[in-house]
């Protein structure tokens, strides 16, 4: 993870995960700012590519403090998670690392916490179907 990416597979089909990660961000009362639908406006141009979609969402409680204390984060800043799926039709979720930002930033270590949204809403799509 040396470039500061986690990835997962997700347990569910793309479109399932897109709307389990839009459920759980209106059930926690976090704001869903935009859904970058990068296979389809590839295919509005007339080219292919996987489905792949980027959900960008925030809570101003915990991303202000942390760019009041790194301006710079504002570049990663609200929060993203990929949902892309693999040529073999497997669904992956990607975010960046708290961890990576807190270093790329230099923000105060403590702050690291407001960031984990997108690891604790991943670990709701990543254990086996019911």
């Amino acid at each position: 993870m040396e470039n500061g990416i986690i990835s997962v597979a997700s347990a569910y089909s793309f479109d399932e995960t897109v709307e389990k990660i839009e459920a759980l961000l209106h059930e926690k009362g976090i704001k869903l700012f935009v859904i970058v639908d990068h296979s389809g406006e590839a295919a509005s141009v007339g080219l292919r590519m996987p489905a792949t979609k980027l959900l960008i969402f925030g809570n101003p409680k915990a991303g202000t403090p942390v760019m009041l204390s790194a301006p710079s984060a504002a570049l990663d800043l609200p929060l993203k998670i990929l949902v892309a799926e693999d040529g073999d039709g497997a669904t992956w979720l990607s975010w960046n690392d708290p961890e990576f930002l807190q270093k790329r930033h230099g923000f105060a270590v403590e702050l690291k916490a407001n960031l984990v949204a997108a690891a604790a809403l991943v670990s709701n799509l990543v254990r086996a179907k019911p």
